[in-house]
């Protein structure tokens, strides 16, 4: 079993960005959501400046070597650009422009205190520099960030909980408002250049694809309570959370798409099966 119990009747999805060729981590993530429930295909291709039509294709080619099929047409984050300026619109009285760069963030955290500047999902954990600030004031560079401080007051909420079906399945992860706000922060919604964000666009896209299931890395757990506070904000279903092992190279580092010798296409140049593939990753 790829990454925990099969769940029966499960919508998976796998949902790469085109910003560089597949490798075998993302060969496990995929036949893992392959592996437990009907399976789609998500495009995510908001990061334009990254992402390249080459690297798509490379997506299709590659998944279907390893045997994977999905319904089409497969989504794309760069069509639904109007969906997610409507979530935001109804968003808007719990967000704030913010000016801040990622330089004014570490001179903000790293005084007066020593070491790194504590780090969550979304990056550096945002102080609330700009936090009163309104949108009449933003910049066309801003980014829009959520108070989740008074999303959480809004909720009527004092922590979030889901339970994990591969960590811990019979018991719940919980984060306080208290733990979020001090290890997650005012996430951002829309960056610059994008109009939304990673965590706004996978909440929307896997609730419009009837996703019941999202099988990812473990890198992504703490993640999941920034989704879960969207969908409770936005009224949108909470599917069920299956966080994979990672695959990691001989030093234990988890791979990334700089990792090009581990790329898929490289393996099957070289002769390799999808059997053997499977072989590698530990299927």
């Amino acid at each position: 079993m790829a990454g925990g119990p099969v769940v029966p009747g499960a919508v998976t999805r796998f949902a790469p960005s085109p910003t560089g060729f597949l490798h075998l981590g993302h060969a496990f993530s995929a036949l893992t959501a392959a592996e437990h429930g009907r399976f789609h295909l998500r495009i995510e291709d908001i990061d334009r400046d990254r992402c390249r039509p080459e690297f798509e294709t490379a997506i299709f080619e590659d998944l279907a070597w390893l045997g994977l099929d999905w319904p089409q047409p497969v989504m794309r984050q760069s069509d639904r650009l109007p969906v997610y300026q409507q979530a935001l619109d109804r968003l808007s009285p719990l967000t704030y422009p913010c000016r801040c760069r990622r330089g004014d963030i570490r001179a903000a955290l790293s005084a007066p205190q020593e070491g790194a500047p504590p780090a969550g999902p979304d990056g550096l954990i945002y102080p609330g520099t700009c936090r009163q600030r309104r949108h009449d004031q933003a910049g066309p560079d801003d980014v829009i960030r959520l108070d989740t401080a008074r999303a959480f007051a809004m909720l009527g909420l004092d922590r979030l909980a889901f339970r994990d079906q591969a960590i811990e399945p019979d018991r719940d992860q919980t984060l306080t408002a208290a733990e979020f706000a001090a290890m997650i922060g005012d996430v951002i919604l829309s960056r610059r250049g994008m109009g939304t964000s990673y965590h706004l666009a996978v909440v929307l896209d896997d609730a419009a694809q009837g996703i019941t299931l999202v099988t990812r890395g473990r890198d992504l757990l703490q993640a999941t309570f920034i989704h879960i506070l969207l969908q409770r904000l936005l009224d949108l279903p909470t599917p069920r959370y299956l966080h994979h092992r990672l695959i990691r190279d001989e030093a234990g580092k988890r791979l990334a798409k700089r990792d090009d010798a581990r790329a898929l296409r490289h393996y099957r140049e070289a002769g390799a099966t999808p059997d053997d593939i499977r072989r590698m990753i530990g299927l």
